[in-house]
């Protein structure tokens, strides 16, 4: 017998065996339909900025902003689909993300962004066999601790800032450091494809419907882009293929589907809750030092609950790398509004969100269930309240546009519940020998 025995018995990838897990299977969505909904996406962005005169909506320097904020929150969301393929939970990203920020700005104003980069990587490492030490030698709760990782790696960065960055006197501080930040770092070389990149700009200033909104969105990812933002679309593609088409990502996902069976087929499931839980603390520590080296400093908070945000790309989408860079993808965008465009374009989006609350009513009819009609009218009204408040009022307050990216979080998982399906044995503690 094979490892792949557990695909039959665990199910290989998502393949469900309940009803309810048929019924999950059949809701996942097809490239197709991404692609109809993303350019759907576009299309309504188009109109929206039409209707607003919001130019700020959809230029290029919205979705450069947009692509800067996705990929610290989609490397702590591939940071958490890691942890959980291999059955263990990781709310210790957001701490994971502060060790790779400090050991990004710690390394960083000595030796370079590309040296920060490494360290990021090695200081959320860390933080990865922390909680894979205490979790899978010891069996402490999961929640427990990645609570007490996220509490631990707070005060350790803060102690060390003060230590090593605000002794006074030290090279650190003379060269520009502090109690509450590292002294500056050199800039991370970016690359840019000049000839399509000034074309684009070109047709972008146009304001053609749909046309300037796509050359918006092509431009941003050939202008002026960090190559740690590549890197992260590499390390996105290389999941997949090690996660889905590999025989140790098989084994990996079977220690979160059925432990106690890949134990009895010879798979070592602690070597691959640990070898998970390194690379899942290792991208969430690249995720920290790219904020890091992107502002040329660590500071102290900068990671704003960014790791928590990215937990909930994962489960936005579905334990998968697509979807996971997906959700990074829409809450990044939501984050770049509140910074580039401010109350006036949060202010428009405010009608982009009543016309896919309707778009839901409508799609949850189709179901004729009492339970979807509720949830349609709940839409519908919310809808309603939406176009009202635009047209009451000519911008958003600052306070709600800064509460932007935790709203959508709300709502985005509150619409994703119902086609979720986790690894079945996701959280559960393991013991060797166990079932046996």
């Amino acid at each position: 017998m094979s490892t792949d025995t557990v695909s039959e018995r665990g199910g290989k990838g998502d393949a469900p065996r309940s009803g309810a897990g048929k019924a999950a299977s059949r809701r996942k969505l097809s490239y197709p339909v991404v692609l109809l909904l993303i350019a759907g996406g576009l299309l309504l962005l188009s109109l929206v900025r039409l209707v607003t005169g919001d130019e700020q909506l959809s230029n290029s320097d919205q979705f450069s902003s947009a692509l800067g904020a996705a990929v610290p929150i989609g490397l702590a969301g591939l940071g958490g689909l890691w942890a959980e393929r291999a059955g263990v939970i990781n709310i210790g990203l957001e701490g994971m993300m502060m060790l790779g920020t400090f050991a990004a700005g710690w390394i960083g104003w000595q030796h370079g962004p590309w040296a920060a980069v490494l360290a990021g990587i090695a200081g959320g490492a860390l933080g990865g066999l922390l909680h894979a030490l205490a979790t899978v030698t010891f069996g402490v709760d999961h929640i427990v601790s990645g609570v007490a990782i996220n509490i631990l790696a707070l005060g350790l960065v803060r102690y060390l800032a003060k230590l090593w960055f605000g002794a006074e006197g030290s090279a650190a501080a003379q060269a520009g450091g502090n109690d509450k930040q590292s002294p500056p770092m050199d800039d991370m070389p970016t690359f840019t494809v000049p000839g399509l990149a000034d074309g684009l700009g070109s047709i972008e200033k146009h304001d053609w419907f749909l046309v300037s909104d796509l050359a918006g969105i092509l431009r941003a990812l050939v202008h002026e882009v960090s190559w740690v933002t590549v890197l992260t679309a590499v390390l996105f593609a290389g999941s997949f293929f090690v996660l889905w088409r590999s025989s140790f990502g098989l084994r990996l996902r079977s220690c979160g589907e059925n432990p106690t069976a890949a134990e009895s087929l010879g798979v070592n499931v602690y070597k691959y809750k640990y070898a998970a839980l390194t690379v899942s603390g290792a991208l969430a520590g690249l995720g920290g030092a790219f904020l890091a080296v992107g502002v040329h400093i660590y500071q102290e908070n900068q990671t704003g609950g960014r790791g928590y945000i990215g937990l909930a790309t994962m489960i936005f989408g579905n334990w998968r790398p697509g979807g996971v860079a997906m959700g990074a993808g829409l809450f990044g965008f939501m984050d770049a509004l509140r910074v580039v465009g401010g109350g006036t374009t949060v202010h428009a989006m405010l009608l982009v969100v009543a016309v896919l609350l309707v778009a839901l009513a409508v799609w949850k009819l189709r179901g004729g269930l009492r339970g979807a009609r509720i949830q349609a009218a709940v839409s519908v009204m919310i809808a309603v309240v939406l176009v009202i408040w635009y047209a009451l009022t000519d911008t958003v307050a600052l306070e709600f546009v800064e509460m932007t990216p935790y709203v959508t979080t709300l709502l985005v998982l509150s619409l994703a519940a119902q086609r979720l399906r986790a690894p079945r044995a996701v959280g559960k503690s393991y013991r060797r020998g166990e079932g046996t």
